[in-house]
């Protein structure tokens, strides 16, 4: 919601820098912005796209835990890598 309200603000900005509209017109597009953001229903969207967001970096980040060996400690200990000896042809990585 915060980087949704940042960007309205920087086109309301950009707006009123790209024109001579002045004052008036930057509080009304400020107004209008105030408005738009305290409706519940925009909101509420936004908590919802913002939790979905948060699922699917959620998901990525465990893809990439699976696919990148060091990275597979989850507990914040270790490197994630076994703790006998591995050839790197063993690894399953490319190189």
């Amino acid at each position: 919601m915060r980087y949704r309200m940042t960007f309205v603000a920087g086109l309301a900005v950009g707006y009123v820098l790209g024109s001579r509209a002045g004052r008036e017109r930057y509080e009304q597009i400020k107004r209008a912005a105030r408005r738009v953001a305290d409706n519940p229903t925009v909101q509420g969207a936004a908590g919802l796209v913002g939790a979905q967001v948060t699922k699917a970096a959620d998901v990525a980040k465990d893809k990439v835990r699976e696919r990148v060996p060091f990275l597979a400690s989850r507990d914040g200990t270790g490197t994630g890598w076994p703790e006998e000896e591995r050839k790197p042809e063993e690894s399953g990585l490319p190189y």
